[in-house]
């Protein structure tokens, strides 16, 4: 159940191709959400890209990525005399990152490079999901109106709508985050990479000036882009905004950038792996760990033979940092995508089922998991006569380590595999 207030339209319904986003409480699910519609004059037309809009609405609702904006449900209406498209979708408190900029810019700020650098990796990580989807997702829409950031520094895109809806490149001040053959060539991702070329220049300089009240001009870009005082920035944001559109990176490539190099990789996928595994251990046990090592004790060094080796003490990790750190790999602000090799992500293609069917079906019965589809190598390693380990090298390069105590008996170990997971079977010998 919906309850709808229409005196609280939202600032996502600034948001071009949606004539009217409103506040709306789910008071199933008791939290709130955004009541969007895109309105059709003529229902010939309408009927035209039904189907169309069907699948496409459809894939949006399988999509599942921290960094992206939830579709909850939709619907098409056709009783009144225009036909419409309504669809629910997560609420973003916070605002779009254009209104974050502007009040960066007014309080005579700059743009923090360390910022800069998490937004543009948590975006790209969306768009890389979205690509590398079967078939793929092209936003088609990406925009600083479009890109939303939550009080903790989390960003999500939203209102990949674009083409089959309503085509916005008639919008004067959002005409710049276009490529040159958008609407003329089949999309395809460059028009992403160049938009989130544009929407990252955005981001470094806070504004891109543009002539009066109308379009942003090429001139005003490459002067924005000239602008930048860091060489591996400019050479990103340029070699995202190429004319030709081949010549521009995947969103998987710029991940591995240099510029974006931010947290090294072992620390990040040890990070992850503590989340991930986070209810395995006690409560507050990196308070209590960090708490039993002597602060001058030494956890690692660098030998060097030509000069004197560094040695990097425990008193260096500050354990309010680390607490930080890990929060903020929880809360998906460090993306593990980029370390993972592309994978096709499935979408379902089944027709969406009207407001009123959507009321009588009963709840569906659990599907099927998931078959494991990636290839497993195992190697065993005896390493006492009572401790065995397990290393599984995936083709994803997301390995698992296990292992486990042997108990002293007669008896030989089966093994089986399924899935990611392992089972031992205890057979007399």
């Amino acid at each position: 159940m919906l309850c709808l207030s229409p005196k609280h339209i939202v600032s996502q319904g600034n948001v071009p191709g949606i004539e009217s986003a409103y506040l709306a409480m789910d008071t199933e699910e008791g939290v709130e959400v955004v009541w969007n519609e895109v309105q059709f004059s003529d229902k010939k037309v309408f009927k035209s890209f039904e189907e169309r809009i069907k699948e496409m609405f459809e894939n949006l609702m399988q999509v599942e990525h921290p960094n992206i904006v939830k579709f909850h449900k939709y619907w098409l209406d056709m009783r009144e005399s225009r036909a419409r498209v309504i669809f629910i979708t997560e609420y973003m408190s916070s605002g779009s990152l254009k209104q974050f900029l502007k009040k960066t810019k007014k309080n005579h700020k700059t743009m923090n490079v360390k910022a800069w650098k998490r937004w543009c990796t948590q975006i790209l990580s969306a768009l890389s999901y979205l690509h590398s989807c079967d078939p793929p997702i092209i936003h088609g829409n990406l925009t600083c109106d479009t890109i939303f950031i939550q009080h903790n520094g989390l960003i999500k895109i939203g209102s990949a709508i674009h083409g089959n809806v309503h085509q916005h490149r008639d919008e004067m001040r959002n005409q710049h985050f276009f490529a040159p053959e958008y609407g003329v060539a089949e999309d395809d991702y460059a028009i992403d990479i160049f938009s989130f070329g544009i929407s990252a220049l955005e981001m470094a300089v806070l504004e891109i000036q543009a002539n009066g009240d109308t379009s942003v001009s090429k001139e005003a870009v490459d002067h924005a882009g000239q602008s930048l005082e860091d060489p591996l920035m400019r050479e990103f944001i340029q070699s995202c905004v190429h004319t030709e559109a081949k010549t521009r990176p995947t969103a998987h490539d710029l991940l591995f950038h240099r510029v974006l190099f931010e947290v090294h990789s072992l620390k990040l996928l040890a990070a992850h792996c503590f989340i991930n595994n986070q209810y395995l251990l006690p409560e507050n046990c990196v308070e209590e760990k960090t708490k039993s090592f002597d602060p001058n004790g030494i956890m690692a060094e660098i030998n060097h033979r030509d000069r004197p080796g560094v040695h990097l003490k425990y008193s260096h990790v500050s354990p309010l940092e680390l607490d930080k750190f890990l929060e903020d790999v929880k809360n998906g602000i460090y993306p593990l995508m980029n370390f993972a090799s592309q994978r096709p992500h499935p979408i379902p293609r089944a027709l969406s089922l009207s407001q009123e069917q959507m009321e009588t079906v009963k709840t569906p019965s659990p599907e099927p998991q998931e078959t494991e589809t990636r290839k497993v190598r195992i190697r065993f390693l005896l390493e006492t006569m009572l401790r065995l380990s397990l290393f599984l090298k995936m083709d994803d390069r997301l390995h698992r380590q296990l292992s486990c105590d042997v108990l002293p008996c007669k008896y030989i170990f089966k093994i089986q595999t399924c899935s990611c997971c392992i089972y031992f079977f205890k057979i007399k010998n």
